[in-house]
């Protein structure tokens, strides 16, 4: 019996449902729902976060080693409900076919690929499906989803975002100057090589958007970055204040775990319908995920030096205008893989430019979002462009990149994200 079936079988003895005789035909589904997840009440926007939230749920209690595994969780369960959604055939109650669609889609998506929270996923399905009159439309929707997150989980397997493939077993070229090699303090194997091979969801290939080099040694923007993070992002720094100081250590953390709130609150103001909030969820994380191979292929085609090499490693970049410091340290412990470009504002760029496309400058209200590396305190914002200004100047602040490197990624990520909304019709189909 493959791994299908044992779902298929698992979720078909649970069905209570009155869509049952599809389960039945399309070897689908299970029980439960989002209306409470959501805080209640109906229509589409309850619906839709009802289903983001279990999302999190599941990814959040069942995650993967690495963030682009996650993102791709998401990517495929939103994607095949945006697909399940798209289109009403004739006849139907649209809004009972979607909301049935939904629901069927991404939880067979999440039960494939976060299996040890079947159980959960069974009882949002169940009441998500509670809140749908029995029907045609409903059958229909349910059997949709089920088709379009099946086709959509084999045509990815074997993409290369699993675990062993983002992060094989490499070894950095001969310590040089500008060569990227395993930083302080636990010198660890470089994260991430393997993700440039991963199959992108929309990109024609990894180095498709391949950023030109960084700065190179010797030149004013090269010194002057090496200056900026020498003075700023120190772990004992002098020169940068405690504003500074909290914006850093607020955006250490996970961008994948910072920007869900932050997506949420674009539903949560969105005024259109659910096929169009399914959408920005699907096209938001397909983005993020292609941006995340992006930036694999323009790190290892580059291998530049974290500035905690560059600043205090042993290996003189021979320019007489810098000066090594091997007593410096940064702020905050430097990731496993090369600077250029920085992966936090890839993340925020394709963010940001998805956001902008298909929201406006900001979702329309003041919205809160909290730190999983600050723990208590939370930011407010109004648009979304102050979050990618916000994390270009914190990994400088950190230490841990060159504003150089900032830049890139942002100049990346808008790139790839542009790219991907490009190319929505055709992923949407």
């Amino acid at each position: 019996m493959t791994a299908t079936d044992r779902t298929r079988t698992s979720i078909s003895r649970r069905a209570v449902l009155a869509a049952a005789p599809v389960a039945a035909a399309a070897g689908a589904v299970g029980v439960s729902s989002p209306a409470a997840a959501s805080g209640g009440g109906g229509g589409a926007r309850a619906a839709v976060l009802g289903w983001f939230d279990a999302t999190d749920a599941a990814v959040t209690a069942a995650p993967a080693s690495v963030q682009v595994a996650n993102s791709r969780t998401w990517a495929i369960a939103w994607l095949a409900a945006a697909r399940a959604v798209r289109r009403v055939p004739h006849g139907l109650n649209a809004k009972h076919y979607r909301e049935a669609a939904l629901a069927a889609a991404v939880h067979r998506a999440l039960y494939a690929l976060a299996p040890t929270q079947q159980a959960a996923l069974d009882a949002a399905l169940e009441a998500a499906l509670d809140e749908v009159p029995d029907g045609r439309a409903k059958r229909k929707g349910v059997a949709a989803g089920v088709d379009r997150a099946d086709d959509l989980l084999a045509d990815r397997t074997g993409d290369g975002l699993d675990p062993a493939s983002v992060s094989p077993p490499w070894t950095p070229p001969a310590a040089a100057p500008g060569v990227w090699q395993p930083t302080p303090p636990a010198f660890a194997a470089a994260a991430q090589a393997g993700t440039r091979f991963a199959v992108p969801f929309a990109l024609d290939s990894g180095d498709q958007f391949r950023l030109d080099p960084p700065p190179a040694i010797g030149t004013p923007q090269y010194r002057a970055d090496l200056d900026e993070v020498h003075a700023y992002g120190g772990v004992g720094s002098t020169a940068r204040t405690q504003a500074q100081t909290d914006v850093a250590q607020f955006w250490y953390g996970s961008s994948f775990v910072l920007y869900n709130p932050v997506l949420r609150a674009a539903l949560e103001h969105h005024t259109g319908s659910l096929r169009d909030l399914v959408e920005l969820v699907a096209l938001f994380h397909v983005a993020s995920v292609d941006t995340q191979i992006a930036t694999s292929d323009s790190k290892y085609a580059y291998l530049w030096w974290r500035p905690v090499t560059a600043i205090a490693g042993a290996v003189e970049d021979g320019d007489p205008a810098t000066v090594r410091d091997p007593s410096w340290t940064p702020f905050h412990t430097t990731p496993a893989h090369p600077d250029y470009p920085s992966g936090h504002n890839t993340y925020s760029g394709a963010a940001e430019e998805v956001l902008t496309q298909l929201v406006g400058d900001g979702p329309g209200a003041a919205f809160t979002i909290p730190s999983p590396s600050a723990p208590g305190v939370t930011r407010t914002y109004t648009t979304w462009h102050p979050l990618t200004t916000e994390n270009i100047d914190a990994r400088v602040w950190s230490g841990i990149h060159s504003r150089s490197a900032d830049l890139a990624g942002v100049e990346l990520s808008r790139n790839v994200a542009a790219y991907v909304l490009s190319r929505a019709d055709e992923l949407l189909a």
